[in-house]
């Protein structure tokens, strides 16, 4: 069951439609003002990487590019960047940790709330 993208003709607004049965993907409506002949328009789609490319293009250097190591807010970026090439295999909570991470070094350099203590 695809979905399609439409951009409405009466109104611009674009949206997407679940289709159930291909033979009726014309009859979308509008959600916003009801007009029914919108455009379908053409979608970008994901393709699925094996393991190995993924890690591939983890190892590659230009994935370092531009990567200050005495930047906290850089390796914060970068590592999140790295999560989400991970995919799966990192926890829904990469990103927090990444974030409480730089949240403490914050502090530890003067930078943060002040609530943090370092012993």
């Amino acid at each position: 069951m695809p979905i399609y993208e439409y951009e409405c003709r009466s109104c611009g607004r674009r949206f997407s439609a679940l289709v159930l049965n291909p033979g009726a993907a014309g009859e979308a409506r509008c959600p916003k003002c009801g007009g029914a002949d919108p455009e379908r328009l053409m979608s970008r789609f994901a393709t699925a990487q094996s393991e190995q490319r993924r890690m591939e293009k983890l190892a590659d250097p230009a994935a370092f590019s531009g990567l200050d190591e005495n930047d906290p807010s850089a390796v914060a970026r970068w590592a999140k960047k790295m999560g989400k090439e991970l995919g799966d295999e990192t926890s829904g909570g990469f990103d927090e940790m990444v974030d409480q991470a730089m949240d403490e070094e914050m502090a530890k350099e003067g930078g943060g709330s002040g609530d943090e203590q370092s012993l």
